[in-house]
């Protein structure tokens, strides 16, 4: 799957609406830059400080009429693009909830059999053609979600739910800054959006709602005791297991994400053993400590228990 990230490249029906409004305003921007430079050129040239046009024809028509007809069109050319996605999402919209916070991405299903809501973080994934309703929220400080290739920017604030309705025209592995400046670690947060075929989808669905698999080998063991016992299971959650964690990611499924620590790490044989040795080289100001203080037996075997986790 091919990754993307430019609202001038849509891969989404609401992307493909805004990115003519793009190219309007670059347009027009351009113009209006290259006329500002000819005045410019104009009046170094005037030698006597004398104007061919009066100050007034300047000022009302430069500072009053020129902006009002440029704004005016703008806003109209912006409300007829616009007015096709602001319709009511239908019915058999899929439901995604998202909570940001400082400095990862909590997504939300639910559960199609009826069970608990799936939970896992940093990577949405949603079937190519469908709508999606996405329920923003923030935890803490206002963050902003903005998949560029499939739809606009809109924030994430405290104590109200935005919402956002979009669609995936496109597979592919898109990739979603947080928009908003939030903190120390604000460029270091990203959420990835995977677009797939509607089977591939229910699977992995089907797949994320199931607890986690138990060890299958004595060094799988050993760190799945270890994960309980040297704090990770006060923060983290993992279904099937260790419940009581919460204020950090679920890692029920962790292996099987694309990216580890909001995209700071592309998630690949190793990853897991380094994330959680140099989390704040990585990721600095991130508010898991760095766990390169155990003994590199025990971390092997937290690594291969959470390597299994898929």
């Amino acid at each position: 799957m091919s990754a993307g990230a430019s609202m001038l490249a849509p891969a989404g029906p609401l992307a493909a609406g805004i990115a003519p409004i793009i190219w309007v305003l670059i347009g027009g921007a351009s113009v209006i830059f290259i006329g500002v430079m000819l005045l410019l050129a104009l009046s170094l040239r005037d030698r006597d400080g004398k104007s061919a046009i009066p100050t007034p024809v300047w000022v009302i028509g430069g500072g009053v009429i020129f902006p009002v007809v440029v704004l005016s069109g703008l806003l109209w050319f912006s409300i007829v693009r616009s007015a096709p996605y602001a319709q009511p999402a239908p019915r058999d919209a899929l439901v995604i909830a998202v909570t940001g916070h400082m400095w990862w991405w909590e997504v939300r299903y639910r559960d199609p059999a009826g069970g608990p809501d799936i939970v896992l973080a940093n990577e949405m994934r949603l079937p190519v053609g469908r709508t999606v309703v996405v329920g923003l929220n923030s935890a803490d400080v206002i963050h902003s979600f903005w998949v560029p290739a499939l739809a606009g920017k809109v924030d994430t604030v405290p104590g109200r739910v935005n919402q956002l309705v979009f669609s995936a025209s496109e597979e592919g592995v898109y990739h979603a800054p947080c928009a908003e400046y939030c903190g120390l670690a604000h460029a270091r947060m990203a959420l990835h959006v995977v677009a797939q075929s509607p089977a591939d989808f229910d699977r992995w669905l089907a797949r994320q709602a199931e607890p986690a698999a138990e060890p299958d080998s004595e060094l799988q063991a050993r760190g799945q005791q270890a994960f309980a016992t040297h704090g990770c299971a006060s923060c983290h959650r993992i279904r099937g297991f260790s419940e009581a964690g919460g204020s950090g990611p679920d890692l029920t499924h962790v292996a099987s994400r694309l990216f580890l620590g909001a995209g700071a790490l592309r998630n690949h044989p190793g990853a897991l053993l380094a994330w959680t040795t140099n989390v704040q080289s990585l990721k600095p100001g991130a508010r898991m400590p760095s766990f390169d203080h155990l003994d590199p037996p025990t971390l092997r075997a937290l690594d291969a228990y959470l390597g299994h986790l898929r």
